[in-house]
């Protein structure tokens, strides 16, 4: 993944909050036992919500502070050389596609945090991992999540696998703004409308991984090495592969996010077509 080194970012799509969002941490108020361990898993994966799990609590000690991107990240040459940089390169990227894509297109903005963070959807520690708030059109993203999407579900890691996470929280945010997220509802299995919301987030960032050249950032395409990137994380993040390994048996009817083959599917659709009209996840079989 190269960012073309002449890119002007915009980092007023992105802020830096640290470890002082203004959290007050706390328990996840989900239900115990194998059956609460796996949905509290799957939920931290890429959710939407996390005030509907997160509760009050004490502000957690250790605090990092916020930076000021603006003078670290003003170029694509910037984008390549620090993880901060290259998220804004990312966010950049996509919301230009997205503008282009729907009418009267709002962005959407990323915040960066260390630990905790307060949101329109409630208060979220950095286990919650990213997820994008339709209440104050945040997408919300502690950088150790990358860290733990290797050392907890087994992907490899990368660039592109980061920038594949943020394309799926951007794929909520054009759901939103479509209407797309107002029409489902919080019912679980592996035919269900929460897998088919999130397997089109999967195919829309794959959409934008195909037309991503043309925003402007990248110096080039996408290698098959940066695909491959993708296609691991969304495996990594399959509803099957997480309660494989949280309780050893699978359960499709606790399914709220899609396999990791469909997840793969879904992304390969979105980026062999470029097209997100082709990401009607909710006609038919997913």
């Amino acid at each position: 993944m190269d960012f073309d080194d002449r890119a002007q970012l915009d980092t007023s799509q992105v802020e830096d909050v640290g470890g002082g969002g203004g959290f007050r941490g706390g328990g996840l108020a989900i239900g115990g036992g194998a059956a609460g361990i796996i949905a509290l898993i799957v939920a931290l994966i890429f959710g939407i919500n996390p005030g509907d799990i997160t509760g009050g609590g004490d502000e957690p000690a250790g605090l990092q502070p916020s930076s000021d991107l603006s003078a670290q990240c003003k170029t694509g040459a910037d984008a390549d050389q620090s993880d901060k940089c290259r998220v804004v390169g990312v966010v950049n990227s996509i919301q230009k596609y997205w503008s282009e894509q729907v009418d009267g297109y709002t962005g959407a903005k990323t915040t960066l945090f260390s630990g905790g963070v307060q949101t329109g959807c409630g208060a979220a520690d950095s286990s919650v991992g990213p997820f994008y708030c339709p209440n104050d059109k945040h997408v919300y993203l502690d950088l150790s999540f990358f860290d733990e999407l290797q050392s907890r579900f087994g992907a490899k890691g990368g660039p592109f696998a980061q920038a594949y996470v943020i394309a799926h929280e951007y794929g909520h945010h054009a759901q939103d703004l479509l209407g797309t997220m107002n029409r489902v509802g919080q019912d679980q299995g592996a035919q269900s409308g929460s897998v088919r919301l999130e397997l089109q987030a999967d195919c829309y960032a794959g959409v934008w991984a195909k037309n991503a050249v043309d925003t402007g950032f990248y110096a080039k395409p996408f290698t098959d090495a940066d695909i491959q990137e993708a296609l691991d994380a969304a495996a990594a993040v399959g509803d099957d592969h997480i309660q494989e390994q949280a309780q050893g048996r699978v359960n499709p009817d606790a399914f709220t996010h899609g396999t990791s083959a469909q997840r793969q599917k879904w992304f390969t659709n979105g980026y062999s077509s470029g097209d997100p009209a082709r990401c009607d996840t909710f006609s038919g079989s997913v």
